[in-house]
C-alpha cells in the first residue's frame, strides 16, 4: 500500500524563529531534532524523529559564526544517512557570498566552496534569498531556487506614499538592483561611486544624479558594517536629499553597525528577517523596519507549487516597525531574474 510522501521541517539553532514562523503560514509543525555540545567545543546535530523517505527542508541562515554553516552541513549529511528522499537546503542568508570570484592572486572562492560542501553532505536543493551575485547560482550541481526581497519592500515602500521619490545605489554594483526598483516605483536612479582604502573601510563617496529634494532610498543585498550606507546617507542629505531611507535584504550588522545607523542622517532601515536582529539592549533599533519573508519562503516550494501573494489591505503605515504581512496563496509570474507579483 502506498504511503503520503512526506514533507518535514527542521531548523537549526541560528534560525529557530524564521523557522517556527514558515511552519506556522504551512499550518505544519517543526519536526523535533537536536544538537549536542562537547565540552571541546564540537557538537553533533541529531533527528529525533524518522525522516526515511520524506523530503527534508533544513532551515539555517549561514551569517556568522562559522558554526552555523557547519551546523546546516552536518544536519543535511544526517539527514541522508537516515534515508530521506531528498535533502533541501533554505539558506535565508547565503553567507560567503561575497567571495564569488577571485580579485587578486592566491585568494580562495569561498561561494564555490559552501557550494561543493553543500554537496558533499548530501544536499539536493537549496533555496535562498538576495545572493550576493546572481551567478552564485552557477557554483551549484542541483537546483537553487533564488527568491527576491523586492516582493515585500516594493509594496512596503508603495504604502508609505512618498512624494519626489529617488532610488539610489551605495556603489556601481548596485545599479542594476536600484534601476529594477525605480522601474517597479517609476521613480529616477541616483547612483553613488565609492572608493575603499581596504576592506570594510570606504574612502571617498560622490552621487551621480538629481539629489535635489528628493526623498531618497539607498537599495542594497545587505548592510555589513554599515560604513558604505551611513557615508552614502550623510554624503545626499549634504547633496540636498529631504529625506534618506535605507532598504537592504540581509541585517549582517557587523561591528558598530547599529550605533552608525543611529547616529546618521538616514530616517529609516528597511531589512528582512533573514538575520535575526540583535538581542543586546544596549544596540539601538529605533530606525530599524523589519519586513518577514517568511510567507515568501513558505508558499514557494513546500507545497504543491503555490506562490505567495501579498496582500496590504490591512496594512498600517503608520505602524512601520511592526510590518506585518498578510499572505495567501495565488499564481505568480516567475522570471529568470526575480520573482515579480500581480501588479507589478
Amino acid at each position: 500500500m502506498d504511503r503520503e510522501h512526506q514533507i518535514k521541517l527542521f531548523a537549526c539553532r541560528a534560525s529557530k524563529d524564521f523557522a517556527e514562523k514558515v511552519v506556522k503560514c504551512l499550518n505544519l509543525e517543526l519536526g523535533q531534532s537536536e544538537t549536542v555540545t562537547f565540552s571541546d567545543g564540537e557538537f553533533q546535530p541529531a533527528y529525533l524523529e524518522s525522516v526515511r523517505g520524506a523530503t527534508v527542508f533544513i532551515i539555517q541562515s549561514t551569517f556568522p559564526p562559522v558554526e552555523n554553516l557547519m551546523e546546516l552541513l552536518l544536519m543535511c549529511d544526517a539527514a541522508r544517512r537516515a534515508s530521506a528522499y531528498k535533502v533541501v537546503a533554505v539558506m535565508p542568508y547565503f553567507g560567503w557570498a561575497r567571495q564569488d570570484r577571485k580579485d587578486r592572486p592566491r585568494v580562495s572562492i569561498g561561494a564555490k566552496l559552501v557550494a561543493n560542501l553543500l554537496h558533499a553532505a548530501g544536499c539536493d536543493r537549496v533555496m535562498t534569498c538576495d545572493l550576493h551575485a546572481d551567478q552564485i547560482q552557477g557554483f551549484f550541481d542541483f537546483p537553487v531556487d533564488h527568491l527576491y526581497a523586492s516582493s515585500i519592500f516594493v509594496p512596503y515602500i508603495k504604502s508609505l506614499n512618498i512624494e519626489n521619490l529617488a532610488i539610489a545605489a551605495p556603489d556601481m554594483g548596485g545599479a542594476k538592483r536600484a534601476l529594477a526598483y525605480a522601474k517597479h516605483l517609476e521613480c529616477p536612479v541616483i547612483i553613488c561611486h565609492k572608493s575603499r582604502e581596504r576592506a570594510n573601510v570606504v574612502g571617498s563617496i560622490t552621487a551621480i544624479g538629481d539629489v535635489d529634494g528628493k526623498n531618497v532610498i539607498i537599495v542594497d543585498d545587505m548592510i555589513d558594517t554599515a560604513g558604505t550606507l551611513t557615508k552614502a546617507a550623510n554624503v545626499l542629505k549634504e547633496m540636498g536629499a529631504k529625506s534618506v531611507r535605507a532598504c537592504a535584504t540581509h541585517p549582517v550588522f557587523s561591528g558598530n553597525a547599529y550605533k552608525k545607523i543611529a547616529d546618521s542622517a538616514l530616517e529609516e532601515v528597511i531589512v528582512s528577517d533573514t538575520i535575526p536582529l540583535s538581542k543586546k539592549p544596549e544596540d539601538d533599533k529605533s530606525k530599524i523596519t523589519v519586513c518577514s519573508m517568511t510567507g515568501i519562503f513558505a508558499s514557494t516550494d513546500f507545497r504543491s507549487g503555490a506562490s505567495a501573494a501579498l496582500h496590504f489591505d490591512n496594512f498600517n503605515p503608520h505602524n512601520r516597525k511592526v510590518a506585518a504581512v498578510k499572505i495567501s496563496c495565488a499564481p505568480c509570474i516567475c522570471t529568470t531574474s526575480e520573482i515579480r507579483w500581480p501588479g507589478f
